[in-house]
């Protein structure tokens, strides 16, 4: 059975899934998307991701065409349709399709909204026990890394770079620090026990299972300070992690091709990852 994808007010087969060449999101990167993560047939922290949706579209003037609640029922029937158990749901809007390409912004154009699911086992992966290897690169990115734009060579490039050297993320560096991965959220715990993940700020996104697992790890009276930190600072850690809605919580075991740690998954970054499912699997929705 082919997969059912929404566009503008239809569900169709992903196939048949099609916007105008002159959509802004195609021309200019004019738009904002949200991934959310599915398990069991149930959104993951999807309030929080319809809420970074909203402040991101409000950052660059544009308005969503549906209603975050009409767009949360819409996305529930993705799944269903999909017969999804375990996954993803990709949401992308742009400013929509004018008769032409001009910079500024159009009048009178309804914005495009379009949705469609993946398949991951995210729970199960294979990386959750090895641990994932990552790589360093410049972070080249604009000023507002803050907003959740479709804007994402920069990313795709560092990601490009992982691919083939082997590893499974590319950590991007500014001045000297860690900003974040090219889709993730960067954490190390420092020797004496204390969890250190970049502030928010333009620099960098604010993720939305790193909000959720800072959280949780307060809530048990973890250690967490937010401060920018170097590659230096990581690789004397004791553990290193990444988060996203498509991994959860997941541990880095060699930066550039050395070692963190004994390069095994190490036992705050597992009780983190089980603390952040448990917490997923009580809030779906």
């Amino acid at each position: 059975m082919e997969q059912i994808a929404y566009v503008n007010g239809s569900f169709v087969p992903l196939s048949e899934a099609k916007v105008s060449i002159l959509d802004r999101g195609f021309l200019f990167a004019d738009g904002i998307y949200e991934v959310a993560a599915v398990l069991d047939g149930k959104l993951i922290d999807n309030a929080s991701h319809l809420a970074r949706l909203e402040r991101s579209v409000g950052e660059i003037e544009l308005a969503l065409p549906e209603t975050t609640a009409r767009i949360e029922e819409i996305q529930k029937e993705l799944v269903k349709r999909n017969n999804l158990a375990n996954g993803m749901v990709y949401l992308e809007v742009t400013r929509g399709a004018d008769t032409g390409r001009d910079f500024a912004f159009p009048k009178n154009v309804k914005p495009t909204l379009i949705m469609f699911t993946s398949t991951k086992d995210i729970i199960n992966a294979p990386s959750a026990k090895t641990g994932i290897n990552v790589i360093t690169v410049p972070d080249l990115r604009w000023a507002r890394r803050d907003i959740k734009s479709v804007a994402l060579l920069a990313q795709v490039l560092a990601k490009q770079a992982a691919a083939v050297a082997g590893a499974g993320e590319a950590w991007m560096i500014e001045d000297g620090k860690v900003t974040e991965g090219g889709s993730s959220s960067c954490f190390i715990l420092t020797q004496d026990d204390v969890i250190v993940t970049r502030q928010n700020g333009s620099e960098i996104l604010p993720g939305c299972t790193r909000k959720a697992v800072v959280a949780l790890a307060e809530e048990r009276q973890l250690r967490v300070e937010e401060r920018a930190f170097s590659i230096e600072e990581a690789l004397a850690a004791k553990e290193v992690f990444v988060t996203s809605a498509s991994l959860f919580v997941q541990a880095v075991v060699s930066i550039d091709g050395k070692k963190v740690a004994d390069g095994k998954p190490g036992p705050m970054t597992n009780r983190l990852r089980e603390i952040y499912v448990e917490f997923a699997k009580a809030t779906a929705v």
